[in-house]
């Protein structure tokens, strides 16, 4: 279920709001690896505005972010909104004039990189939001398309993304060796002999062999009737 807080329910009720878009990426430098933030909306000037943080366990908590206007962000897709778990897409356009946007998609690295589109409601009497956005979607760059165009055509930034509910169908890399489980715990011997136990021979009177599921049938066998 979706929190939505006191200030911004009465607000709707009320009817009389104006709906802005934030966007928020975490993309990487290519040198080092460490993390660069930036952030559009969809109005003119540059703004600071309080966003719900997905990344905090308390309802209703917020941060103070910086976001860039003045036509950097064209559009974003219809965000879908489902009851259930499977990964949901949207499609992100950049101005591809803006030289914040080619600075964030050319100068850095946006492979899984992380996005978050909040959406802001606005009083039209105060010009302030009434309450910090709403985080819409939080998921990861997936296909970045950046189409360079030739004398008098146009030009495009598609950002495909696709939400974060994707890392539940990635595979675990972990194996099932006794290295790979004590690097949860130090004392976790279960897996000790994972790696050898398939090539261990057992003896059972005259018969010797690999463990099997077949052993108990042959072993079975090989033992004389007593009558």
């Amino acid at each position: 279920m979706r929190y939505l807080s006191a200030n911004n329910y009465a607000a709707l009720q009320q009817r009389q709001l104006v709906a802005r878009d934030f966007i928020w990426f975490k993309a990487r430098t290519f040198a080092t690896g460490a993390p660069f933030e930036y952030g559009f909306w969809s109005d003119v000037g540059n703004v600071s505005a309080a966003v719900e943080n997905p990344d905090n366990a308390v309802e209703g908590g917020s941060v103070i972010r910086n976001f860039e206007g003045a036509g950097s962000l064209i559009s974003i897709s219809d965000i879908p909104l489902v009851s259930n778990a499977e990964a949901q897409s949207v499609t992100i356009a950049l101005s591809q004039i803006d030289d914040a946007v080619t600075n964030l998609i050319r100068g850095y690295d946006l492979k899984q990189a992380v996005v978050e589109i909040y959406r802001g409601l606005f009083s039209p009497v105060s010009r302030e939001v009434v309450a910090p956005a709403l985080c819409r979607f939080n998921g990861f760059v997936d296909d970045p398309d950046i189409t360079t165009p030739s004398e008098n055509e146009e030009g495009s930034i598609i950002l495909s993304c696709v939400s974060h509910t994707q890392e539940m169908t990635r595979t675990n890399s972990d194996t099932r060796s006794v290295d790979s489980q004590k690097l949860r715990s130090a004392t976790d011997d279960f897996h000790r002999d994972a790696a050898t136990v398939g090539e261990w021979e057992l003896f059972w009177g005259l018969k010797s062999g690999k463990i099997s599921t077949s052993a108990p049938e042959r072993i079975s066998s090989s033992i004389p009737s007593q009558r």
